[in-house]
């Protein structure tokens, strides 16, 4: 979340504690916090310590009125300029570098780089603030593995000319569980206890999947694949993109609640949304774009960090490190006869640099993109707005997490109908084997109601008022791990992730506002693909600095 314009079914468990405590979903999300911390008494959590945090409103919101910014008392040149330093504007910066132009400068609002990637350190341990993983990747993405290979992810390759991933890199087992029933079973897709009838509908689901993971379209390309501009135009598979992927379940006859949660859980996970906001072609892609291969890992396995993919942010940060100016807000952009000027405030010095460049690229969520380009004529539009659902994201440090019967504590532990989509392990690939505190990282989507609805109550409630409402997530999980709570900092994300929602990607929307404007101005975010992942990012960074390369 780079430049921000804004503050960046139940299971039968879930039932018995609503039942329990009178509070139905809305209570949990909305409710004063006079209802959540009926829940506990108020001194059970007085002990934790912690802040609410969150992306650089105040000064992101300088955007909208800019006129009480200072002049600006110096000017620098340079031959391109890039705004934002999320993912795809450091792996543009990177490429540029790599192809020989060492003159680019990048601003990034937020005092580091990383975008939605961000991440913390405390003496426990690091741990993420947003994307914490990255699934193996297909070896036909050639860009990507070179990149890890530098990393030190990828440590060579094997005979069979498969990568050989470094194992510390490689998420340890146990990988993932889900507490369904009362129990931690292990894997993600509901076993326990799920009827035979279900089971069958996970069992074809799940045999449609492996289809459509080697289907390919009438032009020979992958009916799905990563990045998606490589995906097949084939009018059959793209038609999945018009209808919702809850409809598209309907039809096909998926409707059991078990498959329907565990669908659902997928799309807010990885968009942010639920299966009735995002299309059918996006809610297969989720599954069957997935064809990593290696040596040493199978498709289904991820890389991790403690914290998270702020360790491939770094890696980007480091392979192309001069030249970046965090803490630093763009504003003022015009075209000029030689190229492009930006006004660039310093929030540190709280003075303005004018930056004039031959090309600039504008890797930036589209809400600060349409802003920047105010005074640009035939600015290309992306209407209506992409889909954002604000997040919380909490990091607990916790001295011990009272467990349940069934699999033990793993990277990723998921509650079976949680509001939020479960907490993942920040200590999980540490290597020594230590009692103490640990760090775990909660993610809640908040999908309970629109995301400006949504936003807005957000943005209105204080950490005072939040901290009771993870806490009972939490011992829904974990019932009396809040005495072993020491300390819970949260994030408010105001506007997350890009969700795919009908038409979104094939629609022709996003193709039309990513097209340079005179060889001057470049577009390159995941708003501008439509599934905020690494792998898009990654991509949509190289794609534009491709174009810039170009000759006039």
């Amino acid at each position: 979340m780079t430049q921000p314009d804004e503050p960046a079914g139940f299971s039968l468990s879930r039932r018995a504690f609503v039942a329990r405590t009178g509070l139905g979903a809305a209570g949990l999300l909305l409710g004063g916090p006079g209802l959540l911390e009926s829940c506990a008494p108020a001194s059970s959590h007085a002990h934790i310590q912690g802040s609410l945090r969150g992306a650089s409103a105040a000064v992101g919101h300088l955007l909208r009125r800019p006129g009480g910014l200072p002049a600006p008392s110096r000017t620098e040149r340079t031959d391109m300029l890039i705004v934002g330093g999320g993912v795809a504007g450091l792996a543009a910066k990177r490429w540029l570098q790599r192809h020989g132009r060492a003159d680019v400068l990048l601003v990034e609002l937020e005092d580091a780089v990383g975008g939605n990637a961000a991440h913390g350190r405390s003496e426990v341990s690091a741990y993420p603030w947003g994307a914490h993983y990255l699934p193996v990747p297909d070896v036909r993405n050639r860009e990507l593995l070179d990149f890890l290979q530098e990393a030190g992810v990828i440590t060579g390759y094997a005979a069979d000319g498969l990568p050989i991933y470094n194992e510390y890199h490689l998420c340890h087992d146990p990988e993932e569980r889900l507490l369904l029933h009362g129990h931690w079973q292990s894997g993600l897709v509901p076993e326990l206890g799920v009827p035979t009838e279900d089971k069958a509908q996970i069992s074809r689901f799940f045999a449609l999947v492996d289809e459509l993971r080697t289907a390919r379209g009438a032009d020979g390309l992958d009916a799905f694949a990563l990045p998606l501009d490589r995906s097949s135009a084939d009018p059959r598979w793209r038609a999945l993109d018009a209808e919702s992927f809850a409809a598209y379940l309907d039809r096909e006859g998926f409707t059991s609640a078990y498959l329907r949660w565990f669908l659902d859980y997928g799309c807010r996970d990885d968009y942010g949304a639920t299966a009735a906001q995002v299309s059918a072609w996006a809610g297969l892609h989720y599954f069957a774009c997935r064809k990593g291969r290696a040596h040493n890992a199978a498709h289904s396995d991820v890389l991790t960090w403690p914290e998270g993919n702020g360790f491939l942010v770094e890696q980007l940060r480091r392979q192309a490190p001069a030249g970046i100016h965090a803490g630093t807000l763009a504003y003022g952009l015009r075209e000029t006869a030689a190229g492009v000027e930006v006004l660039c405030y310093d929030v540190a010095t709280r003075q303005t640099t004018r930056v004039e460049a031959r090309q600039v690229l504008l890797a930036t969520p589209w809400l600060v993109t349409q802003r920047l380009l105010g005074a640009v004529a035939d600015a290309p539009v992306l209407s209506p707005a992409p889909h954002h659902a604000p997040w919380l994201v909490a990091n607990l440090t916790v001295d011990g997490l009272p467990q349940g019967p069934g699999q033990p504590l793993s990277w990723d532990n998921v509650p079976y109908g949680g509001a939020g989509v479960g907490y993942i392990d920040a200590n999980h690939q540490d290597l020594a084997l230590r009692p103490g505190p640990r760090v775990i990282t909660y993610y809640w989507p908040l999908t309970h109601a629109d995301p400006t609805t949504a936003r807005r109550e957000a943005y209105q409630t204080s950490y005072a008022e939040w901290l009771p409402r993870v806490l009972a997530e939490l011992e829904q999980a974990h019932p009396g791990v809040t005495p072993r709570v020491q300390r819970a900092d949260l994030w408010l994300w105001g506007h997350g992730m890009v969700a795919p929602t009908p038409g979104y990607v094939w629609g022709g929307r996003r193709e039309a506002a990513r097209r340079p404007l005179r060889n001057k101005l470049f577009f390159a975010h995941t708003d501008l693909s439509g599934i905020s992942l690494f792998e898009e990012a990654f991509y949509q960074g190289i794609r534009a600095a491709t174009d810039m390369l170009l000759p006039a």
